[in-house]
């Protein structure tokens, strides 16, 4: 299978190109900085697999949750190309991209096992999500969900789904906000939604017939907004002051 992944709904921008068993890789800085890079990591990517645009089967982006800026980057980048080609595109929880990531690095050879999914999601939150690996595929137990880091608890754990792992980019950023409980809850593995993630939960997501036209490729972000307005930071100060 011929795919294209993007990601760079985090602070890393990541490309990949697999044709076959053969995979092109290429990481830079992501956020707001990937519409610089983006394009042309993926057309020297294409190039280095000697794969024209209209050969793919499908392109993959991360759909979120994640960094708005990136998000759209991403989608908008994969629509244009996809549209022109005529290639189908495969919106991709960027949360099960993290569960696969640290799936690969942390239990490459469990047969079974569960991942809490956690991104920093910027304003003092994180994105989560609790997602179960068996007989080769995955499936999510607990959607996306937007959460301060002091209220993230231990999801229900069936011991039958296997050992459970924590995941993503947060141990270091909120290191003294994570309660301890969940920490003990099983092994932190640093971890993103990487392209190569992406290209190999692709096949099973594409088989499932998950993927769209390139005109209905959207963005998930979770997050409704990203500033308040005047009169809730009135009221927040407000508030504090009261308190204080």
């Amino acid at each position: 299978m011929n795919l294209l992944a993007i990601d760079s709904g985090t602070e890393h921008l990541s490309i990949a190109v697999g044709r076959g068993a053969a995979v092109w890789q290429y990481a830079g800085p992501g956020g707001a900085r990937a519409s610089t890079e983006l394009i042309a990591g993926v057309l020297d990517l294409l190039a280095q697999a000697e794969l024209p645009i209209a050969a793919l089967d499908a392109m993959v982006f991360g759909a979120g949750p994640g960094s708005f800026t990136g998000l759209r980057t991403a989608c908008s980048v994969v629509q244009g190309l996809a549209f022109g080609a005529q290639v189908p595109v495969l919106p991709m929880d960027s949360l099960l991209a993290v569960a696969e990531d640290a799936r690969l690095s942390a239990a490459p050879d469990a047969p079974d096992v569960q991942v809490l999914a956690l991104l920093d999601a910027r304003m003092d939150e994180v994105y989560a999500a609790h997602c179960a690996y068996a007989k080769g595929q995955w499936r999510v137990l607990q959607p996306s969900q937007l959460v301060r880091p002091e209220a993230l608890a231990l999801p229900a754990v069936d011991a039958s789904l296997g050992p459970l792992l924590l995941a993503g980019n947060v141990f270091a950023v909120y290191a003294d906000r994570l309660p301890a409980a969940l920490l003990q809850g099983g092994p932190a593995v640093p971890a993103l939604p990487t392209a190569a993630a992406m290209l190999r939960l692709a096949p099973a997501l594409l088989a499932q017939g998950l993927a769209v036209d390139a005109a209905q490729a959207m963005p998930s972000y979770i997050r409704d907004k990203v500033a308040k307005t005047t009169a809730e930071r009135v009221a927040e100060k407000a508030a504090a002051a009261a308190l204080a």
